[in-house]
């Protein structure tokens, strides 16, 4: 394990299923920095909404949820699968959501030494001034079809058809919504996780961190 940077954020975008999380993880691990997946935040708002019996259109619920919610009341095994990724879609294109719960993640990236966090606008909105920052995808179908590897793992039952529908669905809503929507900063490096394996997208990874981490400020631009 690498000795932690003083100071290094990791900011790890993209869209659903492209692998950013287990990149994200590993990252967490290489460096030795704390890791928070962003997007079980948005899990939990949809959760006691739905367990509330709200609406999951419901803005003004999801509001007043986001105000008060206790991060450490879930069960990470109850915030997993296809439904709750839906509802968390849905609430994530919620202003008042987004901005209800960007100090946590603020908080949680201002710790000694820094922090890695993956989501959909981590190095745009939530660490602009991140030193290093990712932009992880690849093709929908490849996304879906890790997907269904990983519902059928855990037993749910779902067509590779309908899960590439929710995925297609749920970029457009991402990259569609007015706020913070689902794109690369301007100085994030792009990487395609497509054709490679988990271990050849690690050290792709790395090598873009490590690279951010001894550049000068003004060449970061010029490195996407």
């Amino acid at each position: 394990m690498s000795a932690s940077p003083a100071g290094l954020v990791i900011a790890v975008d993209g869209p659903a299923a492209s692998g950013k999380g287990t990149l994200a993880r590993r990252l967490s691990a290489h460096y030795g920095l704390p890791y928070l997946d962003t997007g079980l935040l948005y899990r939990m708002v949809a959760r006691a909404m739905l367990e509330a019996g709200h609406d999951i259109r419901d803005a003004a619920a999801a509001g007043e949820i986001v105000s008060r919610f206790d991060q450490g009341a879930f069960d990470e095994d109850t915030l997993r699968g296809r439904e709750i990724g839906e509802a968390a879609s849905v609430v994530a294109a919620m202003p008042a959501v987004r901005s209800g719960l960007i100090e946590r993640q603020r908080r949680f990236a201002g710790q000694p030494g820094g922090a890695v966090l993956d989501g959909r606008d981590i190095g745009t909105v939530i660490c602009p001034q991140a030193r290093a920052k990712l932009f992880v995808t690849a093709t929908p179908e490849v996304r879906a079809a890790r997907r269904h590897k990983e519902l059928a793992g855990r037993g749910e039952e779902a067509t590779f058809d309908n899960i590439l529908a929710d995925i297609r669905r749920r970029d457009a809503r991402d990259s569609g919504r007015s706020d913070a929507p689902l794109k690369a900063a301007d100085d994030a490096v792009i990487l395609d996780t497509s054709a490679l394996t988990i271990e050849e997208a690690l050290a792709a990874a790395i090598a873009i961190v490590d690279r951010r981490r001894s550049a000068q400020p003004e060449r970061i631009l010029t490195e996407r």
